[in-house]
């Protein structure tokens, strides 16, 4: 299996050049060009490693990796910057970054730091089936975007595939309401908002199909995905 590497980088010339040296040591990289298309990559994929610019534009890299760090607390995430000041890298392990490279930096010190991150995911253990979700009598095939159930099968969009995917993470916890949207649309306004509340309604009918399946809206916070048990 190959590793799966997020590199976010502003630079499109330097993501290029950085994409195509991970490349050639055989791992599988997904380049994003600013914080906010980097979250919605993350949320749309398993990946193995974290690579982010820190300075860009929309969301920076210490947002950006403060947002996976709600997803997903484990993931090794590697920070490339043009500064080399004591309180950014102060800064950037706060957030919950792993490793700091200062730009301008050579390939083979780069291509270290990735092994040695690596090392702490073992990507030959077999992952547990990621391509469907169950919720009660209801399964959710996140491949053709499609959610079934006795004598019931429903077709999602992409947004409401998407959003599913993310309560579902989630089950029986709190989702808060600004992390969906930057997962989803890569930006939390109020035009984007009401899309949501449109998007949410609509997966609460599918889901009526297993009574014991609600989407809650928890008020000021967010939503929660709860199943009850038999």
């Amino acid at each position: 299996m190959k590793p799966k590497i997020l590199l976010v980088e502003d630079d499109t010339s330097l993501g290029f050049v950085i994409s195509d040296q991970l490349k050639t040591e055989g791992y599988d990289v997904t380049l994003a060009s600013d914080g906010m298309e980097g979250f919605k990559r993350f949320n749309g994929s398993k990946y193995h490693l974290c690579i982010f610019d820190v300075m860009m534009p929309k969301k920076d890299g210490f947002s950006l990796a403060e947002d996976v760090r709600k997803v997903d607390k484990s993931i090794p995430i590697l920070f490339l910057t043009a500064k080399s000041m004591t309180e950014d890298k102060v800064k950037g392990f706060n957030v919950g970054g792993d490793d700091y490279l200062t730009k301008p930096f050579s390939s083979a010190e780069l291509k270290a730091r990735v092994r040695a991150l690596l090392k702490r995911v073992d990507i030959t253990i077999s992952e547990e089936n990621e391509d469907e979700m169950k919720f009660g009598n209801l399964t959710y095939d996140l491949l053709n975007f499609t959610l079934t159930g006795p004598g019931f099968e429903k077709k999602l969009t992409k947004k409401e595939a998407q959003i599913l995917k993310m309560l579902g993470k989630f089950e029986n916890q709190v989702v808060p309401r600004e992390l969906v949207l930057n997962a989803v649309w890569g930006k939390d306004d109020y035009f984007v908002g009401r899309s949501l509340d449109v998007f949410i309604t609509k997966l609460r009918k599918y889901l009526a199909e297993d009574p014991r399946v609600t989407i809650e809206n928890i008020h000021g916070i967010g939503f929660k995905l709860t199943v009850e048990e038999d």
